[in-house]
């Protein structure tokens, strides 16, 4: 099993920038895709953005492109969402996800997830 922990939303202006932080922990070896997702009041979990840890490739939903850019450090069992130009529908709770699977980052099954991170985006 591994263990995540998400860390570094918080409050930001419109137009602003977060980086949110994934640490993992425990069966780390056999991660091979980790991603962020989010889920807004009212709203279903939607995917954000996702990696796979052996050769880096990357996943963005349409909504996020151009302005977020996810990241690893494999040293650390870290994943990082740099998160730029937010817009108010970006807010919502970010959660980090690892997945066993090893096909692309965007149709794997997620088995183990984090407790989330509020980002709130103010007008």
């Amino acid at each position: 099993q591994v263990q995540l922990v998400e860390s570094g939303g918080g409050l930001v202006q419109v137009g602003g920038s977060l980086r949110l932080s994934c640490a993992a922990s425990g069966r780390t070896f056999s991660i091979y895709n980790m991603g962020w997702f989010r889920q807004a009041p009212g709203k279903e979990r939607e995917d954000v953005a996702g990696i796979r840890r052996g050769d880096g490739s990357t996943y963005y939903a349409d909504s996020v492109k151009g302005r977020f850019t996810i990241s690893r450090d494999n040293a650390k069992d870290t994943v990082y969402l740099q998160m730029n130009s937010l817009k108010p529908e970006d807010a919502a709770v970010y959660y980090c996800a690892a997945s066993t699977g090893t096909g692309t980052p965007r149709y794997v099954a997620y088995n183990d997830w984090g407790q989330g991170t509020q980002v709130t985006v103010s007008s």
